[in-house]
């Protein structure tokens, strides 16, 4: 079972769908209880860093997903803002993150811009596999992913980072550490390859 926390700020019908079309048990919610719980999580969000954070401690869910990802070590997938979320903080906004990865979201910077780049990066793109893991346990497969973005994420540590795409600069696709995953792109839009990754990740253990 996938528990996906309903932070009020994504589309959590599509990440279900998906779950279900894979042939993966799911159920949506925002009961703290049931995060505190959850055998596995995905943590979905689209928009403003500090509206993510804000909407979670208003439902009570920091704490109940510290428990679950920290203390338990439920395996957690971010997705989005929701990868982001997973980090220190962010340079869109002022709240501190959940802290389980040391690091930051930053605004995109495209210097001069030769290539004519587009902020958001939006669209499909490829990404490299930069260490082996286990969201991508076949890293010379090929791997396209369906991005939206306006930040992203810089790891303190590059053993965190899974997989880069590149926007005008290397940007981090997907990091794991132990039993915290993250994707920039979005799985449940990116087709076969979106399928896989949560395959993956719903027979992730810790």
């Amino acid at each position: 079972m996938i528990t996906i926390v309903d932070s009020g700020l994504s589309n959590l019908g599509s990440v279900a769908n998906m779950l279900k079309y894979i042939g993966v048990e799911a159920q949506v919610t925002a009961d703290a209880d049931v995060v505190r719980t959850a055998q596995r999580l995905i943590l979905p969000g689209v928009g403003a860093f500090d509206n993510g954070m804000e909407s979670l401690e208003q439902r009570g869910l920091v704490n109940a997903l510290n428990e679950a990802v920290l203390e338990r070590k439920a395996p957690v997938l971010g997705i989005c803002l929701g990868m982001q979320l997973l980090f220190d903080g962010s340079d869109e906004g002022k709240r501190p993150g959940l802290g389980w990865i040391k690091g930051r979201a930053t605004r995109f910077d495209l210097g001069d811009n030769p290539h004519r780049l587009r902020i958001p990066h939006m669209g499909w793109s490829e990404i490299n596999v930069t260490r082996p893991g286990r969201l991508f346990p076949n890293p010379n497969a090929e791997n396209r992913f369906y991005f939206v973005h306006s930040y992203h994420v810089v790891c303190d540590d590059e053993q965190d980072v899974a997989g880069t795409t590149w926007h005008g600069v290397d940007v981090t696709a997907a990091m794991e550490r132990g039993n915290i995953f993250g994707t920039q792109f979005h799985p449940e839009k990116s087709h076969r390859f979106g399928m896989e990754v949560l395959k993956t990740f719903a027979e992730t253990t810790t």
